[in-house]
Formats: C-alpha cells, structure tokens, sequence
C-alpha cells in the first residue's frame, strides 16, 4: 500500500446524513468503498446507500469512539458538528477537514473575523453580542444593514434587514438576543461560488466560478462557468486557493462570493464540505465535486476538474408537491437532463427534494433548459 493512501476496500466514515453526504457515499461505493454514516436519524438520505448507518445522538461520545473505531478517514457532509464529537473521534481516526476549518466555519462571527485577519476581502461588517453593540455597529456602518445571526444560520435562516434605526430593537428581539454578525448591504452585480479541493500533499485543484441565483434566500439555480469577467473569475479562484492554505484544509471547500455592481468582490460564507451550487459536477465535470472529497480525504491524487459542457442546476424544493406528486414523466420528457432526488421521507415548504442538471452549449441555454424541465414538473 503507498504510504498515507487509504486505499479502496477501506471503510470511510461520514458524519451527518443528508443529501451531500448520500452523493458522497455514492461516489465512494462506486470506487470500491465501504461507508458508515453517523447521525441523530435513522432512515436517511445517507443511510439509505451506506453500508451502516449508525443511529446516536451527538452527545453519545461511546457510539461516536465505536462508529471511529470501524472506520480508516471521517469527513462531515455538515458542519455543525459538537467540538466533543470530533475530539473523540480524533482518538481513533484521522478527521478532514480539520477542527480549525470546522470550528471557523461553524460561526459567523469567527468566520469574518478570521477572514478579516487575514486579509481576505468581506463587505463592511461588525459584530454585536449585545443591543448596545447592534446599535454602534449600525451607527458606525449606516443603514441598510443585514443582521445575521452568528451561530446556526444557512438558507437565508436568521437574518434581518435594518432599513432604519426603529427596526434595530425589533431585529434584536426577532434573534433572540444572540451575538449577530452586522453587514453593509451592497448592491449586487451577481453571486459567484468557487469548489475546490486540497489533498493530502497539499496539492490544490479548483472548479471553474459558479453563478448562483437565489429565492427567497434559498439556492435556486446554478449555472456553469459563471458569465462574470475573467478577471474576476481568477481572482475568486486565487482567493480560494489562498483560504485552502491558511486553513491547512484537506477535503472539499466552497467560497460563496458576492460580486458588487461597481466590481469588487466580496467573500460571504465558507462551507467545509461539498455545496449545492457544485452539484452540477456530477453530470458536467469530469470528477464530481464528491469524487473529489473521496480523493482528497483518501491522500489519493485529485481529479480533473473540466467542465464537460457549459450547465446548469436547478434546485427541486418541497414546495412542488403542494398539489401532489410532480409529473416526473413531463419532465423526464426533456431526454438531456437529468433528475437528482435525494431520498427524503416527506416534501415541506423550502426543503431540498432533489436537483435538474441540464448541459447545453451555453450557461444560459442551460439554465433555460434545465428550468424549462422544472416548470414541466407542475403540469
């Protein structure tokens, strides 16, 4: 065996199971691994496809040494995992990304400051753990500001627009009271994502920029290569090679940018682990942004990340099924995309069913075809 491989056969342990960690677990099948997977749920879109799912609560650090002690490499398909839970499976297995990408990540507060620190570019922000904090951060930075909560936001969750100093107490009272990240807001020209990887050996790869279109702060659609300045491109793309260093990262990472109307770009969140808008490399890049984290966490050397064609990804959320059962047929009837569910019990207002990726000669004939298949759904 090369030294510092884990080699197909071997068993890799994923912590969290929805659907970023069913397409991971997918992908390590298809190259020879065994998965268990490790949450609070039975029944998951993880669990479906691992080998073993293991059922405990975060807290359980004797089913969390057990679950370490069967695997050969941990990775998370999310990232609000308990400090504990991580040191305990460190004992026995190596984890990747590591605890300093994973406890950056987890809090807004820490993620700016650290970006900040390290001169990495961020929107005007402050940061407040009080109501006196919340009004000096929105006299220093001027209204409108978005106030976003520090701890446990994703989807638009937790954040609050302050178009005048009478919403201040009112947003303060809407978040419980809890420490809020405060940002300037910008005028948007687009909203780009970079995924990379980082191996074992340091050895870096990343996709080309992503652009994102959001709903009701939700992922809506994706589409490949963003239609953005090339200078912009590279300079998203150096900027996330440069956080992949700091960090010391091994595994998948996503840098969600804003682009501003007057050219600056901007980094808005971190995500140590595969993301939404990457999963269009299923079906459009040579290796899958899950592929990818398979190979990284593995030490195994990382794959191309060539876009096939230009594409597009369209997010199925639960809000479909209000009047039933989508009509697959109609859209399986437009025979170049490809449909992406991911095992969930039950649709709700907002929840992600499932994904369209569509290929075409262009992002926007892709995001024409790929939304065209979705409206297909309704009818």
């Amino acid at each position: 065996m090369t030294r510092g491989i884990v080699p197909p056969g071997a068993v890799l342990g994923v912590l969290g199971s929805g659907q970023l960690g069913r397409m991971f677990t997918l992908a390590a099948r298809r190259m020879g691994y065994r998965v268990h997977a490790f949450s609070p749920d039975e029944d998951t879109p993880t669990g479906q496809v691992a080998d073993v799912e293991v059922t405990a609560s975060w807290e359980d650090l004797d089913a969390l040494r057990a679950f370490a002690g069967q695997v050969q490499v941990v990775t998370f398909e999310f990232e609000n995992v308990p400090a504990a839970a991580v040191d305990a499976i460190e004992q026995l297995a190596p984890v990747r990304p590591g605890w300093l990408a994973l406890h950056t990540a987890q809090q807004r507060t820490r993620e700016k400051t650290f970006l900040a620190d390290h001169g990495f570019p961020t929107v005007p922000f402050a940061c407040a753990a009080t109501l006196d904090e919340l009004w000096a951060a929105v006299s220093r930075l001027r209204t409108p500001v978005v106030a976003k909560t520090a701890a446990y936001g994703y989807d638009g969750k937790g954040q609050h627009t302050i178009v005048t100093p009478a919403d201040v107490e009112h947003v303060w009272d809407a978040i419980g009271h809890q420490d809020v990240v405060v940002e300037k807001l910008v005028e948007l020209a687009a909203e780009i994502s970079v995924v990379a990887a980082r191996g074992v050996d340091g050895s870096v790869v990343e996709y080309p920029a992503f652009e994102n279109r959001h709903r009701h702060h939700i992922l809506d659609v994706t589409m490949a290569p963003a239609e953005v300045p090339d200078t912009i491109a590279a300079r998203a793309l150096a900027i996330t090679r440069a956080i992949l260093e700091v960090l010391d990262y091994v595994g998948v990472l996503c840098v969600e940018y804003f682009l501003t109307t007057d050219g600056q770009l901007a980094v808005n969140e971190l995500a140590p682990r595969p993301h939404n808008s990457g999963h269009l490399t299923i079906d459009a890049a040579t290796t899958s942004q899950f592929e990818q984290q398979v190979r990284a966490i593995c030490g195994l050397p990382l794959g191309s990340t060539a876009l096939v064609r230009p594409a597009a990804m369209a997010n199925l959320l639960g809000d479909l099924w209000d009047a039933g059962e989508p009509n697959w047929a109609a859209a399986c009837r437009f025979d170049d995309v490809k449909l992406h569910l991911y095992g969930k019990a039950g649709p709700r207002a907002g929840r992600k069913m499932g994904h369209l990726t569509a290929l075409a000669d262009s992002p926007a004939a892709a995001r024409e075809r790929v939304t065209a298949a979705r409206d297909a759904l309704l009818i």
